[in-house]
């Protein structure tokens, strides 16, 4: 049985117009009814009537309040948490999304045809160079780097991409790491036992004794091999790209690739950075890297990509399916890059180094392998970034921040290090940089973040993105 209740808000109003009513037709009534009303007390029925618009009006100044409506989920503080505390962070939460698909997401329709056409000329060049005199490269590359790691920020216009050498038969090269004082990178001599005809144009003799495999030379030699096998490349891919070469002193050989056949969003001009490197196993490599004149020219660094790439793929299947640490690598980047814009020199050429990309990638290596990885679920993306933040600032002022993989015994199981890297003696990222310059940047960090939400509406211009094909 449905229940009815007196609705007071009408049902007083209507009183009182009615009484208002008879008191103004009362005159009328009088002449009207005459002797009936002759009787009848005039004085007690007057106040009566009055009494009753009294009481209507006192019944509507006292009538129950508006009942409100109940708050939305939205609205509710989560449970045990202050709600004064919650509001700031979903502000720059809103706003550190709306950063990052404005600024920094990229568009995987372009950078999937951007990966295509540098497959295809990296893959035409490799095959041209494959057999070619006694030192050649061996037949494949090793794509690298963040845009294969999906952390690449804004533009997909520069690609890493490694290139194995195929060194001649008989060579016997024994890797001897080396100490190069400070340096925060593992660095090794390749001593050449049998170098044959190869020791005069590729190996230098060292103080200590001995030939060793020389990275400045190698590099020349690399140069003026791709430089030889790009004329045929050209020639077969003159109707879909256009390729060039670009080359300088201590800068990386590097491929501008513009494409003419596809979609117009996708016509970047794509810059492709070619690095020799020598097989070390099967998941090293040995990189020759341009460094300044004079200094190390045999000296090889050890690449580790290959492990990074495994260690990413075993943790996303161990992370929850919404993991935020790519996500959260990515806005780091961002506002690493926002953050540098005002500084003044020296620090201003400083920033940029101390906190590459590779120091932002180990911090965020180093906190998911402590864990738990049930805390990098999507809803605590600020949370993992003020702890990214205040990782990195108190490493900086600790002047230590280890490579994850160079004598880690912390590494899980899955990652299969070789024996050389578990072996190796730890290497600093941060033994390059004086303490008062990682000082400065630590603190400039730490501004940085708290005041991201004006930094990034200063900076909030227009950038290149599409997510949808013209």
């Amino acid at each position: 049985m449905t229940a009815y209740r007196l609705n007071l808000r009408v049902f007083w109003p209507l009183v009182t117009c009615g009484c208002t009513a008879l008191l103004g037709l009362w005159p009328a009534l009088r002449i009207k009814a005459g002797a009936a009303w002759d009787g009848a007390p005039a004085a007690l029925l007057r106040g009566a009537l009055l009494a009753l618009v009294l009481l209507a009006c006192l019944a509507l100044r006292c009538r129950p309040p508006r009942r409100r409506s109940p708050p939305s989920p939205q609205q509710e503080s989560p449970v045990g948490e202050p709600r004064a505390g919650q509001e700031p962070r979903r502000r720059r939460r809103a706003l550190l999304e709306d950063f990052y698909e404005r600024q920094l997401r990229l568009s995987p329709h372009v950078l999937g045809h951007s990966k295509a056409h540098v497959s295809l000329v990296v893959g035409e060049l490799v095959r041209a160079g494959k057999a070619a005199g006694r030192l050649a490269l061996r037949g494949d590359f090793v794509q690298v780097g963040s845009a294969y790691e999906q952390h690449k920020v804004r533009s997909p216009d520069a690609f890493d991409v490694l290139v194995p050498l195929r060194l001649p038969p008989g060579l016997a090269v024994r890797v001897e790491p080396r100490s190069a004082g400070r340096r925060g990178a593992f660095v090794c001599a390749l001593q050449v036992a049998a170098p044959g005809g190869l020791s005069e144009a590729l190996c230098v003799e060292e103080e200590g004794g001995g030939r060793h495999l020389s990275a400045a030379l190698l590099l020349r030699w690399f140069q003026g091999h791709v430089q030889r096998c790009l004329g045929p490349v050209r020639s077969r891919l003159q109707e879909r790209v256009r390729v060039t070469l670009a080359v300088g002193p201590g800068r990386p050989l590097a491929l501008h690739v513009v494409p003419r056949s596809d979609y117009v969003c996708c016509h970047l001009s794509l810059t492709v950075r070619l690095v020799p490197a020598v097989p070390f196993g099967e998941t090293l490599f040995l990189t020759a890297r341009p460094t300044s004149p004079g200094k190390l020219p045999a000296f090889w660094t050890l690449d580790v990509s290959k492990l990074e790439q495994r260690l990413l793929a075993w943790l996303k299947e161990q992370s929850p399916a919404d993991s935020c640490h790519l996500r959260g690598l990515q806005i780091l980047k961002g506002l690493r890059d926002l953050g540098g814009r005002d500084l003044e020199q020296p620090l201003a050429s400083q920033w940029g180094r101390v906190l590459s990309s590779y120091v932002l990638k180990t911090a965020i290596f180093v906190l998911l392998l402590r864990g738990p990885l049930e805390a990098w679920a999507d809803q605590f993306l600020v949370e993992r970034l003020e702890d990214l933040i205040l990782f990195l600032a108190q490493s900086l002022r600790r002047r230590l921040l280890r490579h994850v993989f160079l004598g880690n015994p912390a590494l899980p199981e899955a990652v299969s290090l070789p024996k050389f890297v578990k072996e190796a003696a730890p290497v600093n990222l941060l033994a390059d940089f004086e303490g008062p310059t990682l000082d400065k940047v630590a603190a400039h960090l730490l501004n940085t973040w708290q005041h991201a939400p004006q930094i990034i509406s200063m900076y909030s211009g227009h950038r290149y993105r599409r997510t949808h094909p013209v």
